[in-house]
């Protein structure tokens, strides 16, 4: 997949995220399921990126936002349950992943 595409999805995927926690918090019950579409695309952007020639660093960042991946995808099924763990997972997540972002180096 080429980096336009992976950044379109990415960013679709994080617009439903988003969309979905709104929805869910006024009880639409069809905001789970866009929630777990748009962390199943997240996880996958996140799962084949390429690593092997990241220096440790980055390699580091990117074992965060897998992580992070996970903690969405366990959200999500705390969605799909009633529960409200969702929360903790998601917040934990949004703060591995606003780290790694802001602790990337710059490329140049």
């Amino acid at each position: 997949m080429n980096r336009p595409v992976r950044t379109s999805v990415y960013n679709f995927s994080a617009l439903l995220v988003l969309v979905s926690t709104v929805f869910y918090l006024t009880r639409w019950i069809y905001a789970p399921y866009l929630f777990a579409l748009g962390t199943a695309g997240i996880a996958v952007i996140h799962l084949t990126a390429p690593y092997r020639q990241l220096d440790f660093r980055r390699r580091r960042l990117h074992r965060f936002n897998v992580l992070a991946s996970f903690l969405m995808i366990a959200a999500s099924a705390f969605m799909f349950k009633g529960r409200t763990e969702w929360i903790a997972c998601l917040f934990i997540a949004a703060v591995l992943q606003l780290y790694a972002a802001f602790a990337a180096p710059d490329k140049k």
